[in-house]
């Protein structure tokens, strides 16, 4: 028990000093050792849990909140179990007083006072519709599709031997007068520049 447990006090000691231990520990990233028909639940959870933490390490203008107290707005282009973990994770947290609030967005739905968008893999083929809408506006969004980066997406999540990573365009967030932070970019997998 005690050898088997060294890998994992590794990785816990690491984001200690990376200050990010809450992030690692709500995603459940030190659980290597899963059942196949576990996978597709902890896939779901993990990416819950970093949608919702990504809230922490992202600076918004003050000018996309109305008030000091305004929930942060969380827009799901996302359907099934996925959506109802979102929603069930976000309802236990805030970020600096604000409350996370989720709506699924759905075709024509206003977008006016989101400031996270998610869209899974199952709607990419709103993918390029949805980026386009909020271009150029104060809104993270957070995909899921190989080619969403190419399309403005600021994190996409990708999964690698099993686990759930993601990439950052921090060029795409700041052109969205984003900011993200440094502890959040030191455990992307990847960060990758983007002329668009």
């Amino acid at each position: 028990d005690g050898v088997a447990a060294r890998p994992i006090r590794r990785r816990l000691a690491r984001a200690v000093r990376l200050g990010l231990l809450g992030l690692l520990l709500s995603t459940g990233l030190a659980a290597t050792c899963l059942a196949q028909s576990d996978a597709e639940t902890l896939e779901y959870r993990i990416k819950a849990a970093f949608i919702c933490k990504f809230a922490n390490y992202v600076e918004w203008p003050a000018q996309a909140f109305t008030r000091t107290n305004s929930p942060i707005v969380i827009g799901m282009v996302a359907r099934g179990a996925v959506a109802d973990e979102i929603t069930r994770t976000a309802a236990a947290l805030s970020v600096d007083g604000r409350h996370l609030k989720v709506r699924r967005l759905h075709q024509g739905d206003s977008i006016a006072d989101v400031h996270l968008i998610y869209v899974a893999s199952s709607e990419n083929s709103r993918l390029a519709e949805t980026l386009a809408a909020v271009k150029g506006r104060p809104v993270l969004i957070v995909t899921e599709s190989s080619q969403a980066v190419e399309l403005g997406s600021m994190i996409n999540f990708v999964v690698v031997d099993d686990k759930v990573r993601f990439d950052i365009s921090p060029h795409s967030a700041e052109s969205s007068h984003l900011k993200i932070s440094a502890r959040l970019l030191s455990v992307a997998r990847m960060l990758i520049a983007t002329t668009s």
